[in-house]
């Protein structure tokens, strides 16, 4: 991956219930050999200048073995306030070594918890990838579900838009995810739409406001057209 030039996006999303709360999203980063540890560093402290109240990773971080890249995931492991969770390329390449490198982030596959912000409990779930049953891993919806279900203030966060029948129908108030790449070479964002409901942005469904990150790295291809790489500073508003 060659690493983009760092711009911030800044996105306003309607959430009566999430309202003045910033998490900023990264995506598909599909760090390979070819990645620079110095292009990791700038990428870090471009993030960890912002002000943001977590850091949500959606998936995807390597796009190689975790023992060719450890200088860069040890760097990137400086990145502060970190929920991630996993990619299908994070489950190909063995999310197991990268969970032990990247002990300063909270991994969240079918995991739940929660967050304070202005004397609330937010409920925060994350969802293994769909493609979790290929790699003998647990992809447990049902304990997901419950837990957003029950909790009024939620999050969820999903590798591939395609889980988003989930946080709408559990009342889930933020759905972020990525994997499309915004579909990375246009027209290739037709092909990707065959596949996934949405191709990159912000939609709602219900009561559910849902975010699709075209991510900062590439996959294949190191080039990107109509499909610009991003950091997204999510600012969660009044409806």
């Amino acid at each position: 991956m060659k690493l983009p030039k760092l711009e911030i996006k800044n996105l306003k999303v309607k959430s009566k219930n999430l309202y003045g709360l910033q998490i900023l999203h990264l995506s598909d980063l599909h760090l390979n050999k070819k990645t620079k540890v110095e292009d990791i560093e700038k990428l870090v402290a471009f993030c960890n200048s912002l002000e943001y109240d977590f850091l949500a990773l959606t998936g995807d971080i390597i796009d190689c073995k975790v023992d060719k890249i450890i200088p860069q995931l040890e760097t990137l492991n400086l990145l502060k306030k970190v929920f991630y969770i996993s990619g299908n390329h994070d489950l190909f390449y063995g999310i197991k070594p990268l969970k032990m490198i990247l002990n300063n982030f909270i991994f969240l596959d079918n995991k739940t918890t929660f967050i304070k912000y202005k004397n609330k409990d937010i409920a925060l779930a994350g969802l293994s990838d769909r493609f979790s049953k290929f790699f003998r891993e647990k992809r447990e919806e049902k304990k997901v579900f419950d837990f957003l279900s029950n909790n009024e203030n939620s999050i969820l966060l999903a590798h591939q838009p395609k889980d988003f029948y989930l946080a709408v129908n559990s009342n889930t108030k933020l759905f972020l995810c990525g994997h499309t790449h915004g579909g990375q070479i246009f027209p290739f964002h037709y092909f990707v739409r065959l596949f996934q409901p949405f191709l990159a942005g912000v939609f709602y469904k219900k009561k559910t406001c849902i975010y699709v990150n075209k991510g900062l790295g590439t996959w294949g291809i190191d080039f990107r057209y109509k499909a610009n790489s991003e950091i997204t500073l999510l600012k969660l508003i009044n409806n």
